[in-house]
């Protein structure tokens, strides 16, 4: 039967449903909802003329109060605006819950990227052995983090589940009554998250989703490619930041990285409780049926009965397990045996541990941390120390630390810093006793500029009493300088010999960790990606010159701009000078309920990723690997647009601009995340410490995505003014890596909205400003299309561009009520007099506003 092209897909499963259900709303017995929901189609299509004709937020609004509004007051016209931002929102939930309920249709699940895809061309190949191989050794890994870009609470998740499964049964009366369930849901949360709360929240994703999607891909593998055997490669990986991410979050303590971990322990062990109560309906004859009630007792009592202990060991259920399966193989004809198989194979994956709980700490704290330990060392003169080791230089104190030899675990110390680091890391081997090595294995250290900082952690790992540390020490590369130099920080960890030998015992295996979403923030979205890439491709290089195998972790957002967009696509180009040992990533808010929050979405772009590692490995022959004649091309693109990014970052309204016309002060008034938006407490706002996620988010809610696009244009247009615009247009035709940076840019560009603060290009203050941007954003679009030969953003992806269209439309009335907050927010400030409640009110509006405009985008930017 013929299969309808991806848009004519989505058209019939999703543009076509979303007004039938939408209206739904208006018939709903709520409170003055009838008079919002008949107000609001008015209220936006006054936005979108009001838009079209220059007008301002404030024109706009007052407009359509003298049009619609009896004599409307200020009060008035606020109260209607707070109803029109709780319309939305739930109007968000809803298109949310039907492009998920329509996702297995829209996307073919088992096309190109799936793993029958990926069996079927290494089979038609001839290469099913080199692939079976190269999954002995690869693996994908999504590290789940809390990072705060997920504004919905976990009842209203819940219903976003439910709602998609009626919406996928066309169930009338189900989705009636979530829709009213809906409409009296709160979305604001009253308090602040903790780090406890945020793990709970994506524990739930380990338990409903991941859960059930990895095991049945294990299993596809194990009888497709391994011959029916457990795998025992966790070809897909899960890791876990909330509870273990230290990094500016003062709420990160030992407390509740023992509580995350415990919570990952029994979390895993229900999930094969759960299995267990299944099987055992199932395994009711004589022998098997007896092993199963205990193996269910056990697991029972050391979930729901347990304060902490456990009551059957790891290697115990697996050999009760692999016991059960004999006995069934031998003496009762294999039934049920694809069901023991899969739970083998689900122990097998997430053995106790379920997601690895990484620990992060920022190598400032570190630097602080050691200074206190030194100054004990030298104070009680428990070991020779010397002197002068503060003048020394880095390499003269990483010898110093590599000899040095004592145990501090027993000694107290009073800076609350140094007994919160060190009592972590005594942490991590409690929990690798209870839940496995692979509970707690790797410690990241964010902002690391010097092999120093990691020969400290090191040195501080054995200094508590672990000789032999399982652990991989991981740095974070994150500025541009630092990118620039990774390489030769990592050369000379590998000329350490104490560290060699400690990389011996890892099975000479060493991660790192790259930062794409403060690298952009920092250089420029050009620049950071160019960094990072050469970073990886020097790294590999140093790391194959020692016999190490580098395994590149990055950390990504969801946006372009933090290093997301079509990420499959990016790890397939990378070619055969970059380490291929693993896909790592981190998936945070938003995301991670968009590309991974339905069991069809999370394997489809799970697949994806493997698919990716795979197509790199075995398929490249090289094509992928870029000339010298395109690198050269690239690094003049990176140059041309970092200078232009930082001469806009250094103009003098690139500060005040951020804090009076974007939401960026108000990211810190909302509870959306347990850690502040900064890294520092000062009330002056310093760009260096500033979190990229506020950063990204606030261009994003200005609808201008500044960090996923500036500096492009003008880095292309110097190949076009100097005759030499061919060799650009036909590194984009012939490379994969350049073509995908520029296509993430153009989905960054196809999110803006400059009509919206069209306003301002007659600011005094700003106009100027804002016309640097525009004109940035005019010469990017202009040479992107070109170079694509399209003639709209996207053209190529024309589902995706219906679903940002149609995304932008429903969330136009709160992005347009923001601005007319931010605009009578500043107008009253620079009142004589300003009256500070009115003021507050505007601001909770804004609050307000920014949490739907962010869920409506999913990635943000």
């Amino acid at each position: 039967m013929y299969t309808l092209p991806k848009i004519e897909r989505f058209n019939q499963t999703v543009r076509s449903k979303y007004p039938i259900y939408n209206s739904i709303f208006i018939t709903l017995p709520f409170d003055a909802i009838d008079n919002t929901g008949v107000l609001l189609p008015l209220f936006s299509e006054v936005c979108e003329n009001g838009f079209r004709n220059k007008w301002s937020p404030k024109q706009i609004v007052d407009f359509f109060a003298d049009k619609y509004l009896d004599k409307a007051t200020e009060s008035q016209k606020i109260d209607l605006m707070f109803r029109f931002i709780q319309y939305v929102e739930r109007q968000i939930v809803l298109f949310d819950a039907i492009e998920d309920a329509a996702f297995p249709i829209v996307n073919n699940m088992e096309g190109r990227g799936s793993l029958r895809a990926i069996k079927e061309r290494t089979e038609a190949a001839s290469k099913r052995d080199e692939l079976k191989e190269f999954l002995e050794r690869f693996n994908v890994r999504t590290v789940l983090t809390a990072h705060p870009t997920q504004f919905y609470p976990g009842s209203v998740l819940g219903i976003i589940t439910d709602l998609t499964e009626a919406i996928r049964h066309n169930d009338l009366i189900k989705i009636e009554q979530l829709l009213a369930q809906l409409g009296k849901t709160p979305f604001i949360k009253k308090e602040k998250p903790t780090p406890f709360d945020e793990a709970v929240s994506l524990i739930w994703y380990l338990e409903n989703v991941f859960y059930p999607t990895i095991g049945e891909m294990m299993q596809y593998l194990q009888w497709h490619i391994f011959e029916g055997n457990t795998i025992e490669n966790p070809i897909v990986d899960l890791g876990f930041w909330p509870g273990g991410d230290r990094d500016g979050n003062p709420f990160v303590t030992p407390e509740i990285t023992e509580k995350v971990a415990k919570r990952l322990r029994t979390s895993i062990m229900k999930c094969y409780y759960f299995d267990i109560r299944s099987l055992k309906r199932k395994l009711t004859f004589e022998e098997v049926d007896t092993i199963i009630a205990d193996l269910e007792y056990k697991l029972y009592r050391s979930v729901f009965y347990s304060q902490g202990d456990i009551y059957i060991r790891l290697e115990e259920l697996k050999n009760e397990l692999t016991r059960v399966r004999q006995i069934v193989i031998e003496k009762h004809q294999s039934l049920y045996l694809n069901e023991i198989n899969l739970l083998l194979q689900k122990v097998t994956q997430f053995g106790f541990h379920f997601a690895s709980l990484d620990i992060r700490q920022n190598s400032k704290i570190h630097n602080q941390v050691f200074d206190d330990i030194l100054s004990f060392l030298k104070r009680e003169k428990a070991v020779y120390f010397p002197e002068q080791y503060d003048a020394m230089s880095e390499v003269e104190k990483i010898a110093v630390l590599s000899d040095l030899e004592y145990n501090i675990s027993e000694h107290f110390f009073s800076n609350e810093t140094t007994l919160s680091t060190l009592e972590t890391i005594k942490l991590m081997r409690e929990i690798q006793n209870d839940n496995g090595e692979r509970g707690c294995n790797r410690y990241i250290i964010s902002n690391n500029e010097s092999a120093l900082h990691v020969i400290q952690t090191f040195t501080m790992l054995r200094l508590m009493g672990w000789e032999n540390p399982t652990v991989d020490i991981i740095p974070l590369f994150e500025s541009v300088d630092d990118l620039q130099k990774a390489h030769t920080i990592m050369a000379q960890l590998y000329q350490n010999e104490r560290y060699r030998l400690h990389l011996k015992e890892r099975k000479n295996k060493q991660t790192v960790m790259l930062g794409f979403s403060d690298g952009t923030k920092d250089g420029g979205y050009l620049m950071a990606n160019w960094s990072i890439f050469k970073a990886k491709e020097r790294i590999t290089q140093v790391s194959r010159e020692y016999g190490v195998k580098v395994i590149f972790f990055d950390g990504r957002g969801g946006p372009p701009a933090r290093g997301g967009g079509k990420t499959h696509q990016f790890y397939a180009s990378l070619g055969s000078t970059i380490e291929n040992e693993a896909i790592q990533i981190t998936i945070q808010g938003q995301t991670i309920s968009s590309n991974f929050g339905t069991q069809d979405s999370c394997r489809y772009n799970l697949e994806n990723l493997l698919s990716a590692g795979v197509s790199n490995a075995i398929f490249t022959n090289n094509d992928n690997n870029l000339s010298e004649s395109e690198k050269a091309i690239l690094n003049t693109l990176a140059e041309l647009g970092y200078q232009k990014y930082t001469d806009f970052k250094n103009h003098p309204k690139f500060i005040p601009y951020l804090e009076q016309i974007s939401t960026l002060p108000y990211y810190a008034k909302t509870n959306i995340g347990s850690r502040p938006a900064k890294r520092n407490s000062d009330d002056q706002l310093n760009f260096a410490d500033l979190r990229a996620i506020p950063f990204v988010g606030s261009w994003s809610q200005l609808k201008q995505n500044v960090p996923g696009f500036f500096g492009v244009g003008t880095a292309l247009k110097h190949f076009e003014e100097t005759n030499a615009w061919q060799a650009v247009q036909d590194m984009y035709h012939h490379s994969l890596f350049f073509r995908t940076l520029l296509e993430n840019t153009m989905m960054s560009l196809a999110k803006c909205n400059f009509e919206l603060t069209a306003y301002l290009k007659d600011d005094p203050e700003f106009g100027a400003f804002w016309q640097i941007i525009f004109e940035e954003y005019q010469e990017t679009k202009r040479l992107l299309l070109k170079i694509a030969g399209h003639t709209e953003l996207m053209q190529n992806y024309p589902d995706g561009k219906a679903s940002i269209a149609m995304r932008e439309q429903i969330v136009l009335p709160l992005l347009t009520i923001q601005q007319y907050a931010l605009s009578q927010i500043n107008a009253l400030k620079k009142e004589a007099s300003p009256d500070k409640n009115v003021i507050g009110v505007y601001e909770k509006l804004v609050t307000r506003s920014l949490f739907g405009n962010t869920n409506a985008s999913r990635n943000s930017a």
